[in-house]
């Protein structure tokens, strides 16, 4: 099996290596560099690689979660707080805190979307940042 990856990769290398040859100079303008073969080639190659990643990754990823049900349990844990912390960032964000003038490039459940978006980030990084100088300041104290 590692023969066959190794000789796959090979032939890729390979294969990435002539069209990378046959893209068009830089010169070209863009919209006609756009529709080059090689270009599309190219693209083609990158999303079958980031398929087959993707899809290596969450099938060991579940088989991995499935065979233990203690790790299990602690993913469903942190799936489910991060649901909680989503939630409550919806619930914070306001669709009408944007000035009228950008109102008319976008709806308001876009805008609160963007802002959920936003109060999902700020918690996140809250919950990060004390996670890791909490234990800091307990150690300090304890010793």
């Amino acid at each position: 099996m590692q023969k066959i990856v190794k000789i796959a990769l090979v032939v890729l290398g390979l294969l990435s290596a002539v069209l990378w040859y046959l893209l068009p100079s830089s010169d070209m303008p863009v919209a006609e560099a756009a529709e080059s073969g090689a270009m599309n080639a190219m693209f083609i190659i990158t999303y079958l690689l980031l398929g087959i990643a993707v899809v290596v990754s969450l099938v060991f990823t579940l088989k991995n979660l499935f065979s233990n049900p203690q790790g299990l349990k602690k993913t469903l844990f942190v799936v489910g707080g991060f649901l909680l912390v989503v939630g409550i960032s919806y619930v914070l964000a306001s669709g009408t805190d944007v000035d009228p003038q950008f109102m008319e490039m976008s709806d308001e459940s876009t805008i609160k979307k963007i802002g959920m978006g936003l109060n999902v980030f700020f918690i996140l990084t809250i919950i990060a940042v004390a996670s890791l100088i909490i234990p800091g300041i307990k150690n300090m104290f304890s010793k």
